[in-house]
């Protein structure tokens, strides 16, 4: 099958195509012919090897957690889906080895989830591993109907979910963005924006609400992130999926902090597929590229500055 592939950590350069053994459906797995792979930040960090001391690796690596494609085959005591399926999937396994900028992958049974049908292969492809991002992040974070959210980085692929997901949840929702994204980011049910390219946004925001937000969504990191804890309540909730923050930087005040790691769930996968396909939910793919034009959609994923979703064109 053909797969784009690395054999050593570095730069954009060590991105190699061609052909690698299709893998098979064992006992429990499906076998998913990918039509398109979403292209995410944790790819081009695995590629720097920024992460090869969080999860264990084999060379080659197949970079790419997430997918849109078609059940081919299944292994035995396979339940839930039959060949001819479609799909999506946030393809995250234990060794990060086969991945989804491929032709092919073999993934468990309970990490796919039936595609929307409102959308096409290139659209679901950039849906899987960001949604489930995002909602995990506001259970971490305990939102409430009526609390007010604060997130950070809301115009790009993780943050334009979060908006939606916690305006559906009747929260009052805040979003960081470059004022070219302003509207975008109203349009997807921010009731404000701020922008992070004039002046303080710790000073802006509390403009806006001076008793500080229920919860804080970060999904920058550095200094934007021990910053942010300035913006919430006393008492309230810090959650960051980028990294964690120093305790001691914490303790200064009354603030619960989560870091979050996405976890494969299939069932949460199920209610955002009944949320696109009851047009509650949807997905902006800003760039599509060939699997041969891999290096430039890593270096446009590299310039931070994208709006919603990179996907690559496998099948």
């Amino acid at each position: 099958m053909k797969a784009c592939f690395i054999e050593n950590f570095g730069g954009r350069d060590n991105l190699k195509i061609a052909e690698l053994p299709k893998p098979q459906a064992d006992d429990g797995q499906v076998l998913i012919r990918i039509h398109a792979a979403g292209v995410n930040p944790v790819d081009w960090k695995i590629r720097e090897g920024l992460l090869k001391d969080k999860f264990p690796h084999r060379f080659p690596v197949i970079l790419g957690w997430e997918l849109a494609g078609v059940v081919e085959e299944v292994g035995a005591n396979v339940s839930r889906f039959n060949p001819g399926d479609p799909v999506y999937a946030y393809a995250r396994l234990p060794e990060i080895h086969h991945g989804t900028y491929a032709e092919y992958i073999a993934l468990p049974e309970s990490h796919p989830a039936r595609k929307p049908e409102k959308l096409s292969m290139i659209e679901a492809a950039g849906v899987p591993l960001t949604a489930l991002t995002a909602w995990q992040a506001i259970e971490a974070g305990g939102l409430q109907q009526g609390q007010s959210v604060f997130i950070l980085g809301a115009s790009g692929g993780v943050g334009t979910c979060a908006v939606q997901l916690a305006a559906l949840k009747g929260a009052r929702v805040i979003g960081l963005a470059s004022a070219a994204n302003h509207a975008y980011v109203r349009s997807l049910g921010a009731e404000a924006v701020i922008d992070y390219q004039r002046g303080d946004f710790i000073q802006s925001f509390g403009e806006l609400f001076p008793d500080g937000a229920d919860l804080v969504l970060d999904f920058q990191g550095g200094d934007t992130l021990a910053r942010s804890q300035l913006c919430t309540r006393p008492g309230g909730r810090l959650v960051s999926i980028v990294e964690e923050i120093e305790e001691s930087v914490l303790k200064k005040r009354d603030v619960r902090f989560t870091y979050v790691f996405v976890a494969p769930n299939a069932p949460q996968l199920d209610q955002i597929r009944e949320l696109i396909d009851a047009d509650r939910f949807k997905i902006h793919v800003a760039h599509s590229f060939s699997l041969d034009e891999v290096a430039q959609a890593h270096a446009q994923m590299e310039t931070g500055h994208t709006r919603g979703k990179i996907v690559l064109r496998i099948a």
